[in-house]
């Protein structure tokens, strides 16, 4: 596996900031607000549906390294040979309000599926949610195992905030954060939080032993390059403060 150096310098200063459009977002123009939005506040890299032409077209508007997501393995192929950077096999919120739910084993064999078709590419997995705790942390081990180079958590859509404002916003990332707290103590490779993370969440990620954050629908619903902009630069800052805080 060979990952960018910038990508590299930002999971080893634990200040990733992954901007996602959608795994199943392939309007062209959503998709290039929102990576546009991504570079101008100040992104690591961006994370867009596995097609070619989005790739091709991400290449011609932004400087970022560009991760592409899919659950059927044969579709990065052609985004990589397309320009893609890196790969990831998850990004599943979208899925689950169609009932479609991922097992530990199907996600295992994905991503020994994806390994196989791609040895050298960069691969992040998404561990299901759905999963008890210590079988998340099972599944990530396992993954790491089979050559996952990133894993990343979720949970945004099981939890059910009851309270407003800030309370509210520590209560819809409450499961990632879990995880992503077990799991980095039990992995050696860089952990992202995904899923309901906010500019108020985020440095709980880092907190929690994350080395970044992934973050899609707090940027990619926003109806105006100005807000997109504004939430992107609002979570770098976020992740700045807390690793300033730690140095501290």
């Amino acid at each position: 596996m060979t990952m960018q150096p910038t990508l590299q310098r930002a999971f080893a200063d634990r200040r990733v900031l992954k901007v996602i459009s959608g795994l199943n977002n392939f309007d062209g123009r959503r998709v290039a607000a929102t990576i546009k939005a991504a570079e101008l506040g100040g992104a690591t890299f961006v994370d867009i549906a596995a097609d070619a032409d989005l790739v091709q077209m991400a290449k011609n508007l932004i400087n970022l390294p560009i991760c592409v997501s899919a659950v059927e393995p044969e579709k990065f192929v052609l985004a990589v040979n397309a320009g893609a950077d890196l790969v990831e096999i998850g990004n599943f919120d979208s899925f689950y309000a169609q009932g479609r739910k991922f097992t530990a084993e199907e996600v295992l064999t994905l991503t020994q599926q994806t390994r196989v078709l791609l040895p050298e590419i960069t691969l992040s997995v998404t561990v299901p949610h759905i999963l008890e705790l210590d079988q998340q942390v099972h599944l990530a081990e396992e993954l790491v195992k089979v050559g996952a180079d990133i894993i990343q958590t979720e949970g945004g859509t099981s939890s059910q905030p009851t309270h407003p404002g800030t309370l509210g916003l520590i209560e819809k990332a409450a499961p990632t954060l879990a995880a992503a707290y077990e799991i980095s103590r039990a992995v050696s490779v860089p952990v992202l939080c995904a899923s309901g993370i906010s500019s108020v969440t985020a440095p709980l990620a880092i907190a929690s032993g994350a080395a970044g954050v992934g973050v899609g629908s707090a940027i990619n619903q926003l109806n105006s390059e100005v807000a997109m902009i504004a939430a992107v630069r609002g979570l770098v800052e976020a992740l700045a403060s807390a690793n300033t805080r730690a140095i501290i």
